[in-house]
């Protein structure tokens, strides 16, 4: 059946319609890289009106670089090759770069013969966008998995040489690794922006009990992942040694940890962390000072992590733990 200039028309009209609705944009252009046709949607993403884009050659869309892309596109069009769909960066009118996905057909004239071509550019900048920060994600992951298998293999070793038998060691070793999960949950659950001082000390105090005879309070703040299993690891180790020989285990007393912003230094403000846990009645010989695990992270490792200083007291009335480091270190005012 033959085809009638009516019906002719009206495909032209519908096809016409298509393009200049479409939200991709498209633009015609002959052999010479002219352009000869420029859609809505290519003003949208170019900037150029079709007045200003239509009889001026597409090579103004192109980055210098780049421009081998064209003459190649060309010369393959002209010898009635396929020119596969490729990614690849254009110039906007203002001279910004955006990323563009590019398919590429053929303009034939009623006898068949190629007399031009179609480009449809499609905006893929948040496509790429989301990759790049899927692989800062992944180089961000892999840094941290590397900083917890350090911590972990540490406190093999610390927790080694200090443990009375395989048992012992097993059931520390455990316990402690249980901990940086509770840490590492606090940052999953925030998408690792942080938590909050009184939710660490909480979720790390939780597995002991006694939870009527801590007392938890200070200033709402938010603190980064790197303070997050930091003080975890240290509210964890005091947790521990309490549950030994202190309050935790069922002797007479109390803990408060709190928190408090206190003046400035060259850092600028100061948070002050406390433990302080007294004993009811007093213990008969004041708790040992060892050079343990525990010793090392409440001392140096979580002290110098976010880059302040700690003190800890022994009695045979109290157990006083005291941390003063700059604001800045553990909100990530330092990072940024």
């Amino acid at each position: 059946m033959t085809e009638s200039p009516d019906d002719s028309r009206i495909i032209e009209a519908r096809l016409a319609a298509i393009i200049e609705s479409s939200f991709d944009a498209v633009i015609a252009k002959d052999l010479n890289s002219v352009i000869t046709h420029w859609n809505p949607a290519a003003e949208h993403l170019f900037g150029y009106t079709a007045a200003e884009a239509v009889g001026r050659p597409i090579t103004m869309l192109i980055p210098e670089h780049l421009l081998d892309e064209e003459t190649d596109i060309i010369r393959r069009i002209r010898a009635n090759e396929r020119v596969e769909s490729f990614d690849t960066i254009r110039l906007r009118k203002d001279g910004s770069r955006v990323n563009v996905s590019i398919t590429v057909s053929p303009i034939r004239n009623a006898a068949g013969e190629v007399v031009g071509a179609s480009k449809v550019a499609r905006d893929i900048s948040p496509l790429k966008e989301s990759e790049r920060r899927i692989r800062v994600l992944l180089r961000e992951i892999n840094h941290r998995v590397k900083n917890q298998y350090a911590v972990i293999l540490s406190m093999m070793s610390e927790t080694g040489k200090h443990a009375d038998s395989i048992e012992d060691f097993q059931d520390k070793i455990r316990k402690r690794i249980m901990a940086l999960a509770s840490s590492h949950d606090l940052l999953v659950k925030s998408e690792w922006a942080g938590s909050t001082l009184a939710e660490v000390a909480k979720g790390q105090l939780a597995p002991f009990g006694h939870e009527d005879r801590v007392t938890v309070s200070g200033p709402l703040i938010s603190v980064t992942s790197t303070a997050v299993q930091n003080l975890g690891m240290a509210f964890h180790e005091l947790g521990t040694n309490s549950a030994k020989y202190g309050v935790l285990s069922g002797r007479g007393g109390s803990i408060r940890i709190e928190w408090e912003l206190s003046g400035h230094d060259e850092d600028g403000v100061v948070l002050k962390v406390s433990w302080d846990e007294k004993f009811d009645p007093p213990l008969q010989d004041s708790p040992k000072t060892g050079k343990g695990f525990g010793t090392v992270v409440l001392e140096r490792v979580t002290p110098q992590s976010l880059g302040g200083r700690a003190q800890m007291e022994r009695d045979s009335n109290r157990v006083r733990w005291t941390l003063t480091a700059p604001m800045a270190a553990l909100s990530g005012e330092a990072e940024e």
